[in-house]
């Protein structure tokens, strides 16, 4: 979907996962103060958007996903997962229930594959999915934002601000009124300074919940049977996961962010050591610098200077070891 907030004065088009809206709109550090002051939105309007009706729908929904949401009460937010049969990250949705209906917000171009798992799990039950992706889009307000909230707008508000679902035709009118602007790669750097992890940028076809910090958060550890638990209560109560999310604090001084998958090495060992993992997202930060989260062996010790390809980074703890 590509949103007609490009045609916005300053707006440079995002590429990669995030094609559709703006990267930014000529000043990335202003948008991002902007943003952290409570001011502005983000244009979200090419993330999937589905529905779930019906009144099954989160009884039903409580046994497909990773979070307790059979009792969850209207416009309370919170976030689940897909996992496969061996508990691999699928899916991360973002939901709320107005008190008829779930909504809920997923990664770029992923709607169409969960809808069909969803569609392939409705047996006997009384629900209806639907792919609102051509008429609804998504809006975040962050924290502290004083904008008001339409009367006809879905919202699910979080700690980190409100993602609102309205109606595609309205995006620009809403835009109008309730600017300015930021672009992705200001939600991003946000993003990566709260050491929220995303589908398909901190995750690869192996990660497994605990390895992000996703339990307890988007994954209930005393709710009923869903597909993938028995790997989460395994490494639960057992072990310890393979891997483990951390921040990183670039170099400064280098021109280039390392990009998504680039090495990550003990600085003592030099670029020709051997690959303890990889960045994930990297930004440019408006207070910090340049940031990156990575995804590293477990047994990588915490306090240990790492490279990112050829850029120095000093780690700090997401995931304990």
């Amino acid at each position: 979907m590509k949103s007609p907030l490009l045609s916005l004065p300053g707006a440079v088009p995002a590429e990669g996962r995030d094609e559709g809206v703006a990267a930014h709109y000529g000043d990335l550090f202003r948008e991002q103060r902007a943003l952290a002051d409570g001011n502005g939105f983000v244009d979200l309007s090419h993330r999937g958007v589905i529905t779930v009706t019906g009144d099954d729908r989160l009884s039903w929904l409580h046994l497909l996903l990773t979070q307790h949401v059979s009792d969850l009460a209207p416009n309370q937010a919170t976030e689940a997962l897909i996992l496969s049969a061996n508990g691999h990250i699928e899916h991360a949705m973002y939901l709320v229930d107005d008190g008829t209906t779930v909504w809920m917000h997923v990664e770029p171009d992923t709607q169409g594959d969960l809808i069909a798992y969803l569609e392939s799990m409705k047996f006997f039950y009384r629900v209806e999915v639907a792919d609102r992706t051509g008429d609804i889009a998504v809006v975040h307000l962050p924290a502290g934002s004083i904008a008001e909230t339409p009367d006809w707008a879905a919202v699910r508000e979080t700690p980190q601000g409100r993602d609102l679902f309205l109606p595609r035709a309205d995006l620009e009118a809403y835009a109008a009124a309730h600017g300015p602007a930021a672009g992705i790669l200001a939600y991003e750097a946000l993003r990566v300074e709260g050491h929220r992890p995303r589908v398909g940028f901190e995750t690869d076809h192996r990660t497994i919940p605990h390895e992000l910090g996703w339990i307890g958060g988007a994954v209930h550890l005393q709710k009923g049977c869903y597909r993938g638990q028995e790997t989460v209560a395994r490494v639960h109560n057992l072990g310890k996961p393979p891997r483990r999310l951390v921040f990183l604090h670039l170099d400064g001084s280098e021109v280039h962010l390392p990009g998504h998958g680039t090495p990550v090495r003990l600085a003592a060992d030099g670029q020709e050591g051997r690959q303890l993992g990889f960045i994930t997202t990297s930004a440019r930060h408006h207070e910090l610098g340049p940031i990156a989260l990575a995804l590293v062996k477990r047994n990588v010790a915490v306090d240990a200077e790492l490279l990112a390809g050829d850029t120095a980074a000093a780690q700090e703890t997401v995931v304990e070891p």
